[in-house]
């Protein structure tokens, strides 16, 4: 594959490129359609419990009431799901995507919030999508607006095995008694990629940007994964240790 034809990669300091695979506009929709039938299934819910109630309501007050539940299922619904699994909503998560910073880095409340908000407003207010489809289209990373304006990309999380496999050094066989006793839980999914990314063009880089970002990406990681390496482990031979006993484990 010519450089031309590779997906748009996630600048990570020193302007380092990283071959992260934006989603594609098709599977973003799918997601999309999955969160707004969920949503539109716990409104469906909350009418009916009403309606058993006997509740009666006034046009004004349905009209509140109805303005207050879209601004809860097209903004709180999708923001709370990405500030607390770090950018993934059940839409996202059933077709294995994920929204992240455009420098790779996980979205915080902020970001979500961005993504919500222009998306009621801009994406798919008015024209019903027709905005974010075509800004998407117009994407090198297929961001629509609300991606735009947070600083965010959503990515293609699940890769074929093959290709996680070739992208990964072998790992240093005498770091295999400590890395069987490694705890990955809290090592998130883009933080992994990321490095995996890295181990994958490490001859590609210049010394100085190798070595700079392979120290961070193994920092970033050390604060999420116990025990410690053994002294005198390079970054990158721990890094792929991680990354091989975490593959081995899934």
């Amino acid at each position: 594959m010519t450089p031309s034809q590779r997906d748009p990669g996630v600048v990570v300091g020193e302007a380092v490129e990283l071959e992260l695979v934006p989603a594609k506009l098709p599977t973003r929709a799918l997601a999309f359609a999955l969160d707004a039938v969920l949503v539109g299934l716990l409104l469906v819910a909350v009418v009916v419990v009403v309606v058993v109630a006997g509740v009666e309501i006034d046009p004004a007050l349905a009209t509140a009431l109805t303005v207050v539940l879209v601004v809860l299922g097209l903004v709180a619904w999708p923001t709370a799901w990405e500030t607390t699994t770090r950018g993934r909503s059940p839409g996202k998560a059933a077709f294995g995507l994920r929204v992240v910073r455009d420098d790779g880095g996980p979205i915080r409340f902020r970001h979500a919030l961005v993504r919500a908000l222009a998306g009621l407003f801009v994406d798919f207010g008015l024209l019903s999508g027709v905005v974010a489809m075509v800004v998407s289209a117009c994407s090198p990373r297929a961001q629509r607006v609300g991606d735009l304006l947070a600083g965010t990309i959503v990515l293609r999380e699940r890769m074929p095995r093959s290709t996680r496999a070739r992208d990964l050094p072998p790992p240093d066989p005498a770091l295999a008694g400590w890395a069987s006793s490694l705890q990955l839980a809290a090592l998130p999914d883009d933080l992994a990629l990321a490095a995996r990314q890295f181990l994958g063009r490490t001859r590609e880089l210049d010394p100085a940007v190798r070595r700079s970002l392979g120290e961070r990406l193994a920092s970033d990681v050390a604060a999420r994964v116990a025990p410690p390496p053994p002294p005198g482990v390079t970054a990158e031979a721990y890094l792929t240790a991680v990354l091989a006993e975490r593959r081995r484990r899934t």
